[in-house]
């Protein structure tokens, strides 16, 4: 249960990344709904910061389809955990650059343990700053696989993905990255 909460901040750190990259769109708040139900206050789930990686992720136009994956791998009610974790969030572009279809399918309900490794293969716990990464330094990822880095300068990489921007949230930090991390077969 911990690892699910842990891979579901994670992931929706992938997508605050890119709202600071990119910009947010803040949307008006919206009226009251009517007077209903009381609402179940559930004691186990932390309050979360204004500025954690799930509060700020749908704000991102540039991570609309990782949100759409987040919702479909059933990861968005688990993403409580105050973390620190690290995310690396491929923008829309990165998962345009994926065959036609690939993302279509993984969001399917069959495809859904498929999609759940993918995103996954994103996030590592603890925060880790870009100036602390090495080049070949190793990974370990939140689906057990690892992932390399690569350092050049002032370019880093994961794996082929580069790192185009950082953002700090209350319960880590999200690297936004220019294309989708694949895990490793078998």
């Amino acid at each position: 249960m911990h690892m699910k909460i842990l891979l579901g901040i994670a992931i929706s750190g992938l997508v605050v990344l890119g709202c600071e990259q990119l910009g947010l769109q803040k949307e008006e708040p919206a009226a009251p709904a009517p007077a209903a139900a009381p609402v179940k206050q559930v004691g186990n789930i932390p309050p979360m910061a204004p500025n954690n990686i799930v509060m700020i992720a749908s704000n991102s136009k540039n991570h609309t389809t990782l949100v759409a994956a987040i919702k479909a791998a059933d990861y968005v009610t688990s993403v409580a955990a105050s973390g620190p974790l690290t995310v690396f969030a491929p923008t829309n572009a990165a998962f345009d650059k994926l065959p036609p279809g690939t993302v279509d399918d993984l969001v399917k309900p069959e495809n859904v343990e498929k999609l759940r490794e993918i995103l996954q293969y994103h996030v590592t716990t603890s925060a880790q700053e870009t100036s602390w990464f090495k080049d070949g330094q190793k990974l370990s990822m939140a689906n057990g696989a690892k992932a390399t880095l690569k350092v050049d300068g002032d370019k880093i990489s994961i794996n082929d993905a580069n790192i185009t921007n950082s953002v700090r949230a209350s319960n880590g930090i999200v690297h936004v990255i220019d294309a989708v991390l694949l895990p490793p077969e078998g």
